[in-house]
C-alpha cells in the first residue's frame, strides 16, 4: 500500500522521481489464457478459411488463408503490451486501475464510494488459476474490474476493499 510517499514508476516500469503509488502488474497466467485463445481462434479461421477457398476457387487461393497467421503474429505482439498496461496501486484513500496502450484509461476508485467487490472466475479463468475482482460504485460508469489475479491474491484484495469500503462510508 502506498500513502503517496513511495517512488513511482512510468508507464514503461521505469522509476520516476517524486512520490507516487507502488503498480502491481498481472501475473502472467493472463497473458498466457489470451495468446492461447487467440492461437486457437486464428488456426480456426485459417484452416476454414484454407479449405473454402480450396473448394471453391481452387488450390493457389487456399494461400490466401495465411492471412490469419499475420493476424496471429501482430495480435501476439498486441496482446503482450496489452497485458503489460494492465496495473493497480492501493492508496490511502483509493484504488487506482491503469490500463490502455493507445488509449490509456486510468481508474480512480475512492474507497468511501465502493459499494460491493466481487470476485469472479470463469471456467477458463479457473482452468489457468485466475480470478477477477470487480467493483461496484453507485455510479455505473465508474465500475472498475482487474482481470486476471491469481485467486489468492483477488480474495485478499476483495477483502481489504470491502474493510477499507466500510471504514470509509461509515463517516457518511
Amino acid at each position: 500500500m502506498d500513502t503517496g510517499t513511495g517512488t513511482g514508476t512510468g508507464t514503461d516500469g521505469a522509476p520516476t522521481d517524486g512520490p507516487g503509488p507502488d503498480w502491481v502488474g498481472l501475473p502472467g497466467g493472463l497473458l498466457t489464457l489470451r495468446r492461447l485463445l487467440l492461437v486457437v481462434w486464428m488456426l480456426l479461421l485459417a484452416g476454414v478459411t484454407a479449405l473454402a477457398l480450396w473448394l471453391l476457387a481452387g488450390p493457389a487461393w487456399a494461400a490466401a488463408g495465411a492471412f490469419w497467421l499475420a493476424v496471429l503474429g501482430w495480435g501476439w505482439w498486441l496482446l503482450a503490451r496489452n497485458w503489460r498496461s494492465w496495473r493497480y496501486a492501493e492508496r490511502a484513500d483509493d484504488l487506482l486501475i491503469s490500463r490502455g496502450v493507445l488509449w490509456h484509461e486510468q481508474t480512480v476508485v475512492p474507497y468511501g464510494r465502493m459499494q460491493l467487490v466481487e470476485v469472479t472466475s470463469g471456467p477458463l479463468e479457473r482452468r489457468f488459476g485466475l480470478a477477477s475482482v470487480q467493483l461496484h460504485t453507485a455510479a455505473a460508469a465508474s465500475d472498475a474490474k482487474i482481470p486476471g489475479l491469481l485467486p489468492a491474491e483477488a480474495e485478499r484484495l476483495r477483502d481489504r476493499l470491502t474493510e477499507l469500503g466500510e471504514a470509509r462510508s461509515a463517516g457518511l
